[in-house]
């Protein structure tokens, strides 16, 4: 991610991706299915139907070399490459990458069982699988995650009214996360849950004194992306917490991060969007710092001496 690119969450992004196709179930065109439509005429018959059997199969040929791709469809390697080529990959590699982004963001729970219990390993192997990918996850966050929009968001947070924190399914967990901790720091946030109708009638109230803040990974949930959409048209300030840069999430958001998700299991890896979520905190409690010790000085004594905590009365202790 460009730091020199980053800009406030109130501000359009001029450079966006060009939309992708989202048809009816939300479903929504990887970056190598764009380019093999842009480049269909310019590929015969043979080399249409070579593509279409590898993205079909992109949970086996994903991480295939070029010599290994041509040998699983009878052909050689330089048809491979040349292929690749004609849709605008400078190397294998470039293709490679889109390839295997394309698996991910369709892989269902299902698949990613599957293709799990393919590989010869132990359950302790599995283990260390999830934890070295989850951990993979992380290190990614921290190398590229741009910190300006970070603190443009805290920012944007510091002067908002309200805060909408919209995440469902199994993004649940993050968005009531979020929003705790805002509340904590002294913040008006929500993480709405319930049915469509709930989180149209929340996001009718906000106004442009507010932020919403979208959660959502993959093809993205309908009801998280039309969250984000409802509130532009109501020229409310959008952030989003997504996968990938061509998430409707991403394209549709007034600004994002990405936090990958990718996981050998048959659900996604958290671990890369807690910690941004943790950052987001960190943020928003050090754009004020006077402000947010005077919200956290009461649960200061209450951590001390309160009643909210679980304390071994003498009369309880074991022997």
């Amino acid at each position: 991610m460009n730091k020199n690119s980053a800009k406030s969450v109130t501000r359009k992004k001029q450079d966006a991706a060009p939309a992708a196709k989202v048809d009816g179930n939300n479903s929504t065109s990887s970056p190598v299915e764009d380019r093999f439509a842009r480049a269909r005429l310019r590929l015969n018959p043979r080399r249409q139907r070579l593509l279409r059997a590898i993205l079909d199969a992109a949970d086996e040929t994903c991480f295939l070399s070029s010599r290994e791709l041509a040998k699983r469809y009878n052909v050689d390697a330089t048809t491979i490459l040349r292929t690749t080529q004609v849709l605008g990959y400078k190397s294998y590699a470039d293709f490679s990458t889109d390839l295997r982004q394309h698996f991910v963001a369709r892989i269902t729970p299902y698949a990613a069982l599957k293709a799990a219990t393919r590989e010869k390993r132990s359950v302790t192997d599995h283990i260390d699988h999830a934890l070295e990918k989850a951990l993979e996850n992380l290190k990614v966050l921290e190398s590229d995650v741009d910190r300006q929009r970070l603190i443009d968001l805290a920012k944007a947070i510091k002067r908002s009214r309200r805060v909408l924190v919209v995440g469902l399914d199994f993004a649940t967990s993050l968005a009531y996360y979020l929003a705790y901790g805002l509340c904590a720091l002294g913040f008006d946030a929500e993480a709405p849950v319930g049915s469509t109708g709930n989180l149209q009638y929340k996001i009718k109230a906000l106004t442009s004194k507010d932020v919403l803040i979208a959660i959502s990974f993959g093809q993205c949930l309908r009801d998280t992306v039309d969250s984000v959409l409802r509130a532009k048209r109501q020229g409310v300030p959008t952030f989003g917490i997504t996968d990938s840069d061509t998430t409707p999430i991403a394209r549709y958001a007034d600004s994002h991060v990405v936090t990958l998700v990718a996981s050998p299991s048959f659900l996604n890896s958290y671990v890369a969007p807690m910690a941004a979520i943790t950052a987001i905190h960190v943020a928003c409690a050090h754009i004020d710092p006077k402000s947010s010790l005077t919200r956290l000085r009461p649960t200061d004594r209450e951590y001390a001496s309160g009643t909210r905590w679980y304390r071994e009365s003498k009369s309880n202790n074991h022997k």
